[in-house]
């Protein structure tokens, strides 16, 4: 079975002394299965890991070029991998996503062609706005580095 690997980073922004995490909306689609509209899910930046890219690399790539934020620290000792079945055409992959923890002052968003939208959020409704349970989890271990060292 073929593979796949990402990187992205779940960033964030202290915002009156509240950590905030920036979430990004992918655009709405058609299900097949029902013939509906359904509402773009909502995620953290991320993307494929070009060849000879290193993972850091491809995460401030990829928060660049999907919310044109250039400026991110990525904090040490946060490293959190998932995955999951992703099908293209009739081929099943198995994918596999890294993602950082990342820092930046900066508020202003500018989504690229592929996001309809994004919005800044503390732990609680970022956690009900992310659309996958993998997503939620990846922002609860986040969230729990954040607090045990104090971020």
């Amino acid at each position: 079975m073929p593979v796949e690997r990402s990187a992205g980073a779940v960033v964030i922004k202290k915002e009156k002394g509240t950590i905030e995490y920036l979430l990004i909306q992918h655009p709405d689609s058609i299900d097949a299965k029902i013939g509906k509209a359904k509402p773009g899910h909502w995620d953290f930046p991320k993307g494929h890991i070009e060849k000879g890219e290193t993972t850091e690399k491809t995460v401030r790539r990829e928060v660049k070029e999907e919310t044109g934020i250039s400026e991110i620290e990525i904090i040490p000792g946060f490293k959190e991998t998932i995955r999951y079945f992703v099908k293209i055409g009739e081929e099943k992959r198995m994918k596999f996503v890294a993602f950082f923890l990342a820092r930046t002052e900066t508020r202003d968003v500018k989504i690229s062609f592929e996001h309809q939208d994004y919005t800044w959020l503390p732990y609680e409704e970022a956690s009900k706005k992310l659309t996958y349970a993998n997503a939620k989890k990846v922002l609860q271990k986040a969230h729990g580095f954040i607090r045990d060292k104090n971020i």
